[in-house]
């Protein structure tokens, strides 16, 4: 008997992959081929066989490690003359099938071109769901898998992913379509690259390794090697979760999982030795959208924010109250839009748990306003309207230059001072109240900023807003001012520290020291963190913006 060393052997160009899962332990008797680890990289997942039989002494790999060709694996205990076949099955193979292999290797990924159609995939039993975005245009060159559209159920919402690689050439769906699973989403022109195809090189780099004289006898040892893993694995029980640090699937799986929003930590595996499936995924997001499971991360945000039962007990209170309200009267249920639950959410958080504080001010804005209109006037051919809330726009700009709290966050016992000035403007829909944001509103100009906001108020109205135009507000202003009303306290829009209120100007005497002058009057209601911003620096923010307001020559010193 002898202690020989088993090292990582050649898997292709990749290095420092990461050990994802054990295969064996000490004591273990172990057979020529059979695997030891899997290891995975950023593209594929592969076995390491052992090039000898024997018995383990020791691992030198652990979870989580990274290891490349020629790293240690363990220490194999074995019969005296068992080096020697083994030496002998790693030599090189004939001419013709050496110069094969790379061949094959070479046409496993191969793809064809030319149109392909891209279906909805099986995404449980649902009959019409609604599309409510739509990812990509006419054009586009995508990737496997990249997100299409994605659907809303009464339950939840998720992402389609395509099935192949390649150019758009035609969309078959467009927004408030209803969906099937089966109907063609669109067609694209290019390579095709399925999933099959796509783990085809993984295949290739797994089976490379493989020690053979000939190519018949090539194909002997990957077959054994496959009946004593199948034959050495334990019955399987679905409920059993792996013994690993992460989920237990491929990275086709992960991938998958991913584009679906699906949390693999939550989803219990089917395959051999746990291993999680494209069926326990789709099986999950069936459970998920139709009501009967919800994530842990729905299960938390439901308990911190009441959104589950609204009944308080998060929050030690007693519980909301269960009316029938049908025994007073005719009444009519209708659902939450998905915009107001998650909107909800997320405003009942910055309720409770913001300090907030709001300062009402009025400010002039007489000279302002004629010089918009006059603006407008002159500038009528050029399709450019000018609003009140460009102006505000740039006005807010130039206080949180001066007050650069009020364009902070709070980051556990810090304080994030952005250096940059990115506006939200809360635009009203017929699905809800929505935030586009104008990115580095100190960088342009009334005429842009006021073409910017037209376009993105329209892409809110229509439902066409990406998250990338609602997403890296510093400061929100949220404008009443075609509608009505005097005052009022807006809700921080987290993680900002500030949000300005504006409601409609109104025509005001002002007494100017010597008689009354009619003066339009803008009301400001500016609602602040008490956590970050105290009551003077509030009412000298506010007291600025109306200075600018009122002059907005400031602007420019």
């Amino acid at each position: 008997m002898s202690i020989i060393e088993i090292k990582v052997p050649d898997i292709g160009d990749f290095s420092d992959v990461a050990v994802i899962e054990l295969l064996v332990k000490p004591g273990d008797t172990i057979k020529a081929e059979q695997s030891l680890l899997t290891v995975e990289s950023d593209k594929a997942s592969m076995e390491i066989p052992s090039s000898h039989s024997g018995v383990v002494k020791e691992l030198k790999v652990a979870l989580g490690d990274k290891v490349s060709e020629g790293s240690l694996v363990l220490m194999l205990e074995v019969a005296g003359d068992a080096a020697e076949p083994a030496a002998a099955a790693a030599a090189p193979v004939a001419d013709a099938p050496a110069e094969a292999a790379p061949a094959a290797a070479q046409a496993a990924p191969a793809a064809a071109t030319g149109p392909i159609e891209v279906h909805v995939p099986d995404i449980g039993d649902f009959k019409d769901v609604a599309v409510i975005e739509v990812m990509v245009k006419v054009g586009d060159t995508i990737k496997l898998e990249q997100s299409l559209i994605t659907v809303e159920s009464d339950k939840a919402s998720m992402e389609i992913p395509s099935s192949a690689a390649g150019v758009i050439k035609e969309l078959k769906v467009k927004l408030g379509d209803k969906v099937n699973i089966g109907d063609l989403l669109a067609i694209l022109e290019g390579s095709v690259a399925s999933a099959a195809s796509a783990a085809a090189p993984a295949a290739s780099a797994a089976a490379a390794p493989a020690p053979a004289t000939s190519a018949p006898a090539a194909a002997a040892p990957a077959q054994a090697a496959a009946s004593v893993s199948v034959a050495a694995a334990p019955a399987h029980v679905p409920t059993a979760t792996p013994a690993l640090g992460l989920p237990h699937a491929s990275p086709s799986v992960r991938k998958f999982a991913r584009e679906l929003g699906v949390p693999l930590s939550e989803v219990k595996g089917t395959g051999l030795k746990g291993r999680i499936t494209d069926d326990d995924v789709q099986s999950f997001t069936r459970s998920v959208m139709s009501g009967a499971v919800q994530t842990l991360a729905a299960q938390a945000q439901a308990k911190s924010a009441g959104t589950g039962s609204n009944d308080g007990a998060g929050l030690g209170l007693i519980p909301w109250p269960k009316v029938d309200f049908a025994k007073f009267g005719p009444v009519e249920r209708k659902e939450l839009s998905r915009i107001k639950k998650i909107s909800g959410a997320n405003l009942l958080r910055n309720a409770i748990m913001i300090p907030a504080v709001t300062n009402h001010d009025d400010c002039d804005i007489t000279d302002l306003e004629a010089f918009r209109v006059s603006t407008n006037k002159e500038n009528e051919k050029s399709g450019v309207k000018v609003t009140m809330l460009a102006f505000l726009i740039k006005a807010c700009v130039a206080a949180l230059k001066k007050y650069p709290e009020f364009n902070s966050s709070l980051d556990g016992d810090a304080l994030i001072y952005k250096q940059y000035f990115h506006i939200g403007f809360a635009a009203d829909t017929p699905n809800g109240l929505m935030v586009p944001v104008i990115k580095d509103a100190d960088k342009k100009g009334i005429y842009q900023i006021s073409t910017e906001m037209g376009e993105l108020a329209k892409k809110a109205r229509d439902g066409k807003l990406g998250p990338a135009e609602m997403t890296g507000a510093s400061f929100t202003i949220s404008s009443l001012g075609g509608i009505g009303g005097r005052y009022f306290t807006p809700i921080i829009n987290a993680p900002e520290v500030a949000i300005l209120g504006v409601c409609r100007s109104t025509t005001e005497p002002v007494w100017d020291g010597k008689a009354f002058q009619p003066r339009l009057m803008l009301p400001l209601s500016l609602t602040w963190d008490h956590r970050v911003i105290d009551g003077a620096a509030a009412a000298r923010f506010n007291v600025y913006l109306g200075q600018i307001l009122g002059d907005f020559r400031r602007v420019l010193l």
